[in-house]
């Protein structure tokens, strides 16, 4: 049997339970699922790239037990077909909150598509409780000093508490 392989790509700057439910429900597409953290140098992350992948290794352990070794975290900085090539993945995981995101990804998987063919976008719904979930909102929220932890693992509200107590 083929192995099936995903990439799953976003800055994950926090994950949040939007990520995991999309990262769950990749699981049953692929057989391991590489959750890619984008690197763009101009940009200042809330998290290290270190401190992003020990949070998604401790979400992903305490969700999803031993299903979680089959997510793995890997970095990119450049084009995400680039980085699907290099894990050997055929297939290309996207969320999808609404109609706006929609809209983006059908652009984008357009545009993949032509660049790379190999590759399969597969878009993956979100779950009605997590759909107004966004990293950004999570980070206002938390600088703010408001309770996240509806929003995020348990491990990622109590880095934010922690990042934000200093």
């Amino acid at each position: 049997m083929i192995e099936r392989t995903a990439l799953y790509a976003g800055s994950f700057d926090p994950l949040t339970n939007g990520h995991l439910d999309v990262l769950k429900a990749s699981l049953a597409v692929a057989d391991i699922v590489y959750a890619a953290i984008g690197i763009h140098p101009g940009k200042k992350p809330l998290f290290s790239f270190e401190e992003r992948v020990q949070l998604i290794e401790d979400a992903t352990k305490a969700e999803f037990g031993r299903d979680g070794a089959r997510i793995k975290v890997v970095a990119f900085d450049g084009l995400v077909i680039d980085a699907a090539r290099k894990q050997g993945a055929s297939i290309m995981i996207r969320g999808l909150r609404d109609g706006t995101d929609l809209d983006y990804e059908m652009q984008m998987a357009g545009m993949n598509e032509t660049m790379a063919p190999e590759l399969q976008t597969v878009f993956l719904p979100a779950s009605p409780s997590v759909r107004t979930i966004t990293a950004t909102l999570v980070r206002q929220i938390a600088s703010m000093g408001g309770d996240i932890r509806p929003f995020v693992p348990a491990a990622v509200a109590g880095a934010l508490t922690a990042k934000f107590a200093k």
